[in-house]
């Protein structure tokens, strides 16, 4: 194994360390001995194996044992400062040059055990179902395919109006009229032949519409509208097919988007379980909301605001960089005060009768 420093910058002060890789805070370590900035002035040089390191180390007259040695190399890793260098690149030009930035995005993340091409070989091999390619889904798709997801299948029912072009760029002038999941495929095929495309033109109203689409998948995100409970169908289905949820939308005034790991986290039907008591002002307006019927409010940057976020969830159990966010929870990003985010998470039903739909899964080995 080779390590890799990353791109960090460092400066002595006392018998301390400063050492940013992050520009949003400093990492302070003890160095009495100068012996780590020796250590991160010989990675600098270039990756080199253990026995490489200790040896640039001796020739600059500084003599550590192995132990010291693993030890340092592992509190850098701890610290997010070093990597594996063969881990870096996929080998192949091509694939890197495409890939330049996400590379880098996962080299915030990596370490001596989770290399960058690890987390991009984990979006490259997925299968996503992405479910409506109109407000939100229309940013979401162009999300998913900028980060290289191998295969997508989008499942869409409407047809390209003039009307959507405030907030879904996917789309042109001359598809007016035409099918948004077949035009939004156009896109993708143009925009990284790699990637591999299914399309589903479907009017879904059940769970049952869904389950011959989620064999296979890794991850289902979007959502569909046309009926209050389509939510709950879409949750149904990922929960039986074992398959990560990521959902969202937006009122006039709040963006939201929500997860369910299958098996772990509570789902959707957990969140509607607790029903406002009959009779009260609060079930009143419960079902005037249900019943509500307003004119689309959702505009370009907040489409995109919803799509981003998703596909963001997405990745993370994709390649598992960071833990869900919203597993099991609603994030809000209110409008009205600056977007400022807000977590609440969804009540805690043992009995949850979707929730023991879920396949049991095979133990850690």
């Amino acid at each position: 194994m080779r390590v890799a420093l990353k791109e960090c910058t460092w400066q002595a002060v006392g018998e301390d360390l400063i050492v940013v890789f992050d520009p949003r805070e400093s990492i302070t370590l003890e160095d009495p001995e100068g012996k780590v900035e020796a250590l991160l002035s010989v990675l600098r040089e270039g990756p080199r194996s253990v026995g490489g390191l200790r040896a640039a180390l001796a020739a600059r007259g500084v003599e550590v044992t192995g132990r010291e040695l693993d030890g340092g190399l592992e509190g850098l890793a701890g610290l997010g400062l070093v990597e594996r260098d063969e881990g870096r690149l996929t080998g192949d030009p091509a694939v890197d040059e495409r890939h330049f930035s996400n590379l880098a995005f996962f080299g915030t993340f990596s370490d001596l055990d989770r290399h960058r091409t690890d987390f991009l070989s984990r979006v490259r091999d997925a299968h996503v179902l992405v479910l409506g390619v109109g407000g939100g889904g229309s940013s979401l798709v162009q999300c998913l395919a900028g980060l290289g997801v191998g295969r997508l299948t989008l499942l869409d029912h409407d047809r390209v109006e003039t009307r959507n072009f405030a907030r879904q760029f996917l789309y042109r002038h001359e598809d007016v009229g035409r099918s948004k999941v077949e035009r939004a495929a156009a896109w993708v095929r143009a925009y990284d032949p790699d990637i591999e495309v299914r399309t589903v033109d479907r009017w879904v109203a059940g769970p049952e519409d869904l389950a011959d689409l989620t064999d296979g998948i890794d991850l289902i995100v979007g959502g569909l509208d046309g009926h209050p409970d389509a939510g709950l169908w879409v949750n149904e289905a990922a929960v039986r097919a074992g398959a990560p949820l990521v959902v969202g939308g937006a009122t006039r005034t709040l963006l939201s988007y929500m997860s369910v790991d299958p098996g772990t986290s509570a789902c959707l039907a957990c969140e509607f379980s607790q029903q406002p008591e009959a009779g009260t002002g609060a079930a009143a307006a419960e079902d005037l909301v249900h019943g509500m019927r307003t004119t689309n409010p959702l505009i370009g940057p907040v489409a995109m605001q919803i799509g981003s976020l998703i596909a963001l969830e997405g990745l993370r159990y994709l390649t598992g960089f960071q833990e869900p966010l919203a597993a099991g929870a609603r994030v809000r990003l209110d409008l009205r005060d600056g977007l400022a985010g807000s977590r609440v998470a969804f009540p805690d039903v043992p009995d949850c009768p979707v929730c023991a739909l879920a396949p049991a899964r095979a133990a850690a080995a």
